[in-house]
């Protein structure tokens, strides 16, 4: 059984040390508390709690607020106690107003770094990123000629399918009587989450100002209001997510580019990149605008110039297509203005291109009602790099559907389905890969298939037979395999060439020459050469 009063003054302990809780709201809080915890007064002689300041996460608290919870009937099931918990855990932490003003005051002081890391330490430490169950997830890198790939499998968000998406963004700007309207609004700081909805209780988000579409010359200058808050699943180092105050749906143009920049400027020591605004070649949620970064060098800012190239009209601009899987167009400068400015006319060029020689479908024509239906987009992403230049890496995208391909042209090809089938998104697009926690045992049973310590005999609707095609590859490709550790790694191999695959599937102009004389084409009709 937990000691609720000891667990209270355990709390107090913590944050004081770890979510700056101040010493005058300690009465406060410890009143606050027991209210919570359903007691009437607190521990009269607390024991020695020096141990607590040396904690590094806080899953032991937190666990043992959902055990009190469950044991004094707050909570009648772990769904509720995982709620309170949450709850609880925000409680502690400094209210939205005291974490804007501070953040405010570290950035101007001592720079966006240091600014970052106090945010970012606030949400490990209320538990808002679980940094002990995101520790779990399965990681590796594979080298692939001039490039790498990130693998990850992740065990902490569930995969989702690209018809649910679809769904989403069909959704977006109608109205709806959810609150909050989806799972980036500003109206999630503080909810207490329920069965369909995360705990949001202790999460923390700072307002930053962003560039505006102008509608008019008055409107020319301002800004408008975006927030900015870790993501609770961290794909990698400081994933942040940058959302729009407004619950409106994705949009990619000269306001991503220069909000974009805008972020970088404010946070140099981050990259940001815009999914796109379209379902399979987008992420997952489309219905609220938002952004993604952090302090992780993706894979594909490591990749090289393939070629180099040139603009007259924006000639203080380096152009370079990159030795990438994806059809990606690098653009570097001192001069803001050029890069924003090239930009945005490559992305509004290729918002309107097509070339059915090489399957790029795009503005198609709705037979029933005569609309015209984009297929183009793009993905974007922006840094500052060496010296103060800002870098834009403007990936094409296409999310054209045929009868042989329903789920995406240029979407991960059904012979991978069984290993990635949701959306290549803004992640995946430079090379680090977020695979389904399915995988780990199901990765697990095709080595033991493989190495004979089990029968391969899957039948239609056994969880294992989406696999069937890659297990009788395996088997006839490697027949003598007779140890796990083998086995391991030809399994391994099979993903990573299949990550590989679905990159290049991605790929609006494929690496050949059919495909190098199509980029051409595209690019010669921007001017650049």
């Amino acid at each position: 059984m937990v000691d609720g009063k000891l667990l209270i003054e355990k709390l107090l302990v913590y944050a004081k040390h770890f979510l700056y809780l101040n010493e005058l709201d300690e009465v406060y809080i410890r009143n606050t508390l027991l209210v919570h915890f359903k007691l009437q007064s607190p521990m009269a002689k607390v024991p020695e709690l020096d141990y607590i300041s040396h904690m590094t996460v806080p899953d032991v608290l937190f666990h043992e607020i959902e055990d009190y919870a469950m044991e004094n009937s707050i909570a009648d099931d772990k769904t509720q106690a995982n709620l309170f918990a949450a709850f609880i855990m925000g409680s502690l932490t400094q209210k939205p107003a005291e974490i804007n003003q501070y953040f405010k005051n570290v950035r101007e002081k001592m720079g966006a770094q240091a600014a970052c890391d106090y945010l970012y330490s606030i949400s490990v430490m209320n538990n808002y990123v679980q940094k002990t169950a995101i520790g779990k997830n399965i990681k590796w890198t594979y080298k692939d000629g001039n490039n790498n790939l990130e693998i990850t499998i992740n065990l902490s968000k569930p995969e989702k399918d690209n018809k649910d998406i679809a769904k989403l963004a069909a959704m977006a700007g109608k109205p709806t009587d959810k609150y909050p309207k989806c799972a980036l609004c500003h109206e999630n700081e503080g909810f207490l989450g329920n069965y369909t909805q995360p705990p949001r209780a202790n999460l923390r988000a700072v307002p930053i100002e962003l560039y505006k579409n102008a509608t008019s010359e008055e409107d020319k200058d301002k800004k408008e209001t975006w927030y900015i808050q870790y993501s609770p699943y961290a794909y990698f180092e400081e994933h942040c997510i940058v959302f729009n105050k407004e619950h409106k749906p994705m949009q990619m143009g000269e306001g991503t580019v220069n909000r974009l920049l805008d972020f970088v400027e404010l946070f140099p020591n981050y990259f940001i990149g815009s999914n796109s605004d379209l379902p399979i070649v987008g992420g997952s949620i489309l219905n609220h605008e938002h952004y993604q970064g952090g302090k992780h060098l993706m894979p594909m800012h490591f990749a090289k110039a393939l070629r180099t190239l040139s603009c007259e009209k924006h000639p203080d601009v380096e152009i370079s297509i990159l030795d990438w899987y994806n059809s990606v167009i690098r653009l570097v400068g001192y001069n803001r203005a050029s890069v924003a400015a090239l930009g945005t006319e490559i992305i509004e060029a290729w918002k309107g291109y097509a070339d059915e020689t090489v399957s790029i479908v795009n503005n198609e024509t709705d037979p029933e009602t005569q609309e015209k239906k984009r297929h183009n987009t793009c993905t974007v992403v922006a840094r500052m790099i060496d010296s103060g230049r800002y870098c834009l890496e403007i990936i094409l995208r296409n999310n054209y559907t045929s009868n042989k391909y329903p789920d995406g042209v240029f979407h991960a090809h059904p012979e991978y389905h069984n290993i990635k089938k949701e959306g290549i998104g803004l992640i995946e697009a430079m090379g680090l890969y977020i695979l389904p926690g399915r995988l780990k045992k199901q990765l697990e049973t095709i080595s033991s298939i493989l190495c004979k310590e089990e029968k391969f005999d899957y039948k239609e609707g056994d969880p294992m037979y989406v696999h069937k095609e890659m297990v009788e590859r395996l088997l006839a490709e490697n027949p003598n395999v007779s140890d796990r550790k083998t086995a391991d790694e030809k399994v391994r191999n099979y993903v990573n060439k299949t990550c590989v695959a679905i990159l290049d599937n991605t790929s609006v102009f494929k690496k050949d020459d059919e495909g190098n004389r199509a980029f051409d084409r595209f690019l010669t009709s921007v001017d650049i050469k």
